[in-house]
């Protein structure tokens, strides 16, 4: 097993695919569990380690999203099975339905860790004060980033 730790994300790589007849899509319902090795980890449940078979996968899910975060990602890579934990609730879809001169400040904020209106229209000329505040705002409501500080000293980072 690997584990990756990186600005924006966890990695977990584990070596091997899955089991025969489970996929990614199943890990996110009720699955059954086709243990690798079986006594192990009737050794493991014994200790209570592990607290029930085939249950795990659901507890991670519910556990990011308690804590407001993306679901992690399940996937099959290179002879291994990944899972991701991203910091961001920054997703392909959320990506999509933001403006052009939205992406630009979630790419900047990505990289610089904070932004404020001069930088954003920086960024995006020919744009006025009060359109980047609009975009701001909207980024705020949809829980992308929060506002730091007040008025003419305020900033924002990704949430």
């Amino acid at each position: 097993m690997q584990i990756g730790i990186f600005d924006d994300r966890i990695e977990i790589w584990n070596p091997g695919n899955l089991s025969n007849g489970l996929t990614v899509q199943k890990l996110k319902g009720k699955h059954e569990s086709m243990l690798r090795s079986p006594l192990l980890a009737k050794n493991f449940f014994l200790i209570k380690y592990i607290e029930q078979w085939g249950t795990g996968t659901n507890r991670m899910i519910n556990w990011c999203l308690n804590y407001g975060l993306p679901e992690p990602v399940f996937e099959e890579r290179g002879g291994s099975f990944v899972v991701t934990i991203k910091k961001y609730k920054i997703t392909e879809g959320v990506l999509s339905s933001l403006n052009k001169r939205q992406k630009k400040a979630v790419e900047y904020l990505l990289k610089n860790k904070k932004i404020t209106n001069k930088e954003y229209r920086e960024l995006n000329p020919n744009i006025s004060d009060r359109t980047a505040l609009n975009d701001f705002n909207d980024l705020v409501k949809r829980e992308i980033i929060t506002g730091v500080g007040a008025r003419k000293y305020r900033y924002y980072i990704l949430r």
